[in-house]
């Protein structure tokens, strides 16, 4: 058994800064064969870039006002070509809220407003309970997939 806390600054994991925008930091919480728990925080404005899981992801939200943005791609092509995206759903986060985000499904979320931080906490479920976990990374304009990071 493995005991952490959400608060405080110990076990910071690096983030990759091409998978946001604006300043984003983490925590790690726990890490076992079946998933991994993370305390993520969005300064100001922050959100993640498009991306997808290949297992399902909760998302429990702990801090401030942000969103789950929900896209669908169309003719999706994984040789590297760009593909058409558009968002179909966005989900509006507040503190308390949990949202359970299916494998393979193309979303970004973070902060909706650019005075305030929005902290979630981010639980990713291997997929079938095996393997690594995977998340595949874009650069889009808002209405294409312009490549993969």
């Amino acid at each position: 058994m493995e005991k952490s806390n959400i608060f405080g600054s110990d076990n910071q994991r690096d983030v990759n800064p091409e998978w946001f925008t604006g300043r984003v930091w983490m925590k790690a919480l726990q890490s076992n064969r079946n998933s991994d728990m993370y305390h993520v925080h969005f300064e100001k404005g922050s959100r993640t870039n498009l991306h997808k899981h290949d297992g399902p992801q909760e998302l429990i939200v702990t801090e401030g006002q942000g969103s789950l943005e929900i896209y669908d791609s169309e003719d999706f092509k994984s040789d590297g070509e760009p593909f058409k995206v558009a968002r179909t759903k966005t989900v509006p986060l507040s503190v308390g809220d949990v949202v359970h985000i299916p494998a393979d499904t193309l979303h970004t979320h973070g902060s909706t407003n650019t005075g305030k931080t929005f902290s979630h906490i981010a639980i990713n479920n291997l997929p079938c309970g095996v393997g690594e976990f995977v998340t595949a990374w874009y650069r889009t304009d808002g209405q294409s997939v312009t490549g993969r990071i």
